[in-house]
């Protein structure tokens, strides 16, 4: 069976993007997960519609795999295939005070290009470590700030392959999450609204927020960032360290002394370790303050 997958991968995509049994760890911010049977790059969204058609025709599971910057992948990685989407879906550009960006350009990037236009608005965004398409599944967001107030409008493939474009208000953006949440989506491009502003201006606002991210938060370890969504009233972090957990471990997994919100990988972590701790964190969190914490991480491969 995974010979002839790989055939009639092959007769799609190029040799080179194509791997068998890709150790996933390589591709995901925690830096851990086991290997995917399938990990294969689309260079644009006509080949990405012919594999999505093959796999939906063969019942094959997969999974977008953008930045791996807000995901767990299991210690035995993923049976199916794991799409990576590539140069011809990472491509940007810029009209007035648009900018076009492809599912597969950093958030990073689309920042760098705001700054060079001088097009204000996505400051918030300029250190999250995501791709353009995940952040629409999640409204990603920081300081303040959420793709629901940059965003004009988003391309996607539906559960046919049947390319449609959403406004801003039907993506029904709300705390991490979005329509893509409920429905079997794909983002292929998504244009950003922004704002003129100044280079002085924008720039400024990028390097306070690295300022407050370099001091708050634990980046020199492996981590999905926020491990847990922020509960109404509340903030996770305060409630992790009033529930007596700050440093707490199991394995290499630890919840970070600079800030309780993440859970870090502290060299050696396997994804059980990070699951059990998460398992552990909403579990004592929900014994000392009535609260129960829901992961932002999203989960996948096998259990």
């Amino acid at each position: 069976m995974k010979q002839q997958i790989y055939e009639a991968l092959l007769k799609i995509i190029k040799k080179e993007n194509i791997h068998c049994d890709e150790p996933l760890f390589l591709h995901t911010s925690f830096k851990v997960g086991g290997p995917a049977q399938f990990f294969v790059q689309t260079d644009s969204v006509a080949q990405l519609q012919e594999v999505l058609n093959l796999l939906r025709e063969k019942e094959i599971p997969f999974v977008i795999l953008g930045k791996g910057s807000n995901v767990l992948v299991s210690d035995a990685g993923y049976e199916g295939v794991v799409i990576r989407l590539g140069d011809g879906m990472s491509e940007i550009s810029h009209e007035g005070e648009k900018i076009r960006a492809g599912a597969g350009v950093s958030l990073a990037k689309v920042a760098a290009v705001a700054l060079q236009k001088e097009l204000a608005g996505f400051e918030f965004a300029s250190g999250i470590p995501g791709s353009v398409g995940g952040a629409m599944v999640m409204n990603a967001g920081a300081y303040d700030g959420e793709m629901k107030q940059v965003v004009e409008s988003v391309t996607l493939l539906d559960e046919n392959g049947k390319e449609r474009t959403l406004t801003c208000e039907q993506m029904e953006f709300g705390y991490r999450t979005s329509i893509l949440k409920r429905n079997p989506w794909i983002v292929t491009e998504v244009v950003f609204k922004l704002q003129q502003g100044t280079r002085e201006e924008i720039a400024e606002k990028m390097h306070t927020f690295a300022k407050r991210r370099n001091e708050k938060q634990p980046l020199e370890y492996p981590s999905a960032g926020s491990t847990f969504k922020r509960p109404e009233g509340h903030f996770a972090g305060k409630l992790i360290g009033e529930a007596g957990l700050s440093g707490y471990a199991i394995g290499g997994a630890k919840v970070s002394e600079k800030h309780n919100g993440f859970i870090i990988n502290t060299g050696d972590a396997t994804a059980a370790d990070i699951s059990a701790l998460i398992a552990h964190v909403r579990k004592q969190v929900k014994e000392n303050s009535g609260v129960l914490l829901e992961p932002e991480v999203i989960y996948i491969g096998r259990e």
